[in-house]
């Protein structure tokens, strides 16, 4: 298996959301983007494209039925037919929803519970071994606890550290669960990078408390002291200071890749009210994730971006490689890249929260199965760099000497 991970992603993402008739509605964008139908097609595309690495987990809504009580009959079909084709999942367990009967992330019984449940897909699939527990934690607790869009669809503080520390507590012990079963288990935290730039100096202190609020996911993930702001923060907002010890203590840092997702929309412009919206790209992917990686001095894999703008996409392709290209030439140990996703998505120019059925042209093909003019030209760059970069200092095998 090559060692650069040359990667894309089948997204399974499943929160529950307000639906057209004002009922609760869950997201299935697996079912959206029709992959229960052409999931083995979309394998094919996979290998088509030179591809061996593939984002990929079962849909936890359909899987874990209840305490101890799984239906594996999806996820036997499809990551039997992974391995058969030799496509290495990086297993997505859990992307921004968790089945009804577990509630949603205000639930204290949560992080245990997903424990079990990663230990018995780990136990079932002993073969994998690039996992990611939970899917973008800052992203999850901010639209589910913050924005009051997703899942428990809340909007305070409380609710948004609630959600946090038991999304990151259920990373942590679904680290330790799997790694019962398969001590030689990587972590792949895809997990998105954020900035927060101020339009004027009336808000400076406000851009650096959000820029440090950014980081609270990955700091209690992988056990990291947060500075005094951000404790007084977690501490007035229901979390306790034996709760952030436990981070501290029970943290498997020194068996994870930091996954930094970068999009256009990743940096924000805090305005002169103490409100934010998109910026554009300011700084871009290689100055916002060397702010990451010099926190936390993990090795770095790029773990989505896209454009939906579909006749950019290719300079979009070209400049995030440039800039992930640069990052491994200037010493950060990066070890791979990653497209998101293979196929087109479905209701994403809404982040998932409005059931419109919009088709947004994000994918290396469209919803049809037909390459776009992204898929052609990162088809070539896999074709072109692929025999070059595991010839750099830097490979998994650091990992495996951890």
């Amino acid at each position: 298996m090559p060692q650069f991970m040359f990667s894309t992603g089948i997204e399974n993402s499943n929160p529950i959301i307000t639906g057209k008739d004002g009922k609760p509605f869950r997201v299935d964008e697996m079912a959206k983007c029709c992959h229960y139908k052409h999931w083995r097609q979309d394998f094919e595309l996979v290998t088509e494209m030179g591809i061996h690495y593939l984002r990929y987990g079962p849909p936890i809504h359909k899987t874990w039925l209840g305490p101890g009580h799984y239906d594996w009959s999806f996820a036997d079909e499809t990551f039997n037919h992974l391995r058969h084709l030799k496509i290495c999942p990086i297993a997505d367990l859990c992307h921004f929803g968790i089945p009804d009967w577990v509630g949603n992330f205000q639930n204290s019984e949560f992080p245990e519970l997903f424990a079990e449940y990663a230990q018995a897909f780990a136990k079932r699939y002993p073969w994998v071994r690039f996992f990611t527990p939970v899917n973008e934690i800052f992203i999850a607790a901010m639209f589910s606890g913050l924005y009051g869009w997703w899942n428990e669809q809340l909007t305070s503080d409380i609710a948004f550290v609630t959600a946090l520390k038991h999304l990151c507590k259920a990373n942590v012990m679904a680290m330790h669960s799997i790694l019962k079963v398969q001590p030689k288990a990587i972590f792949i935290q895809s997990e998105s990078s954020e900035y927060f730039h101020p339009e004027t100096p009336d808000v400076l202190y406000k851009a650096n408390v959000l820029n440090e609020r950014r980081f609270l996911s990955l700091d209690l993930t992988y056990g990291k002291q947060v500075n005094v702001t951000m404790y007084r923060y977690l501490l007035a907002n229901g979390m306790t200071s034996e709760e952030y010890d436990w981070f501290l203590d029970h943290h498997m840092k020194n068996r994870c890749v930091m996954g930094n997702d970068y999009y256009i929309t990743n940096e924000h412009l805090v305005h002169e009210d103490g409100t934010w919206g998109p910026s554009g790209e300011i700084f871009g992917y290689y100055v916002i994730t060397h702010q990451y990686y010099d926190r936390y001095r993990l090795p770095v894999m790029h773990t989505e971006t896209n454009l939906s703008d579909a006749e950019q996409a290719p300079n979009w392709l070209r400049k995030e490689w440039a800039n992930l290209f640069r990052l491994r030439e200037d010493g950060v140990p990066i070890i791979g890249f990653t497209w998101y996703s293979l196929t087109d998505q479905v209701d994403w120019d809404s982040a998932l929260r409005v059931d419109a059925g919009n088709v947004n042209p994000l994918g290396l093909y469209d919803l049809d199965r037909k390459i776009r003019p992204v898929g052609l030209a990162y088809k070539k760059i896999i074709k072109s760099w692929k025999d070059i970069l595991p010839t750099g200092s830097y490979s998994l095998s650091v990992l495996d000497e951890a």
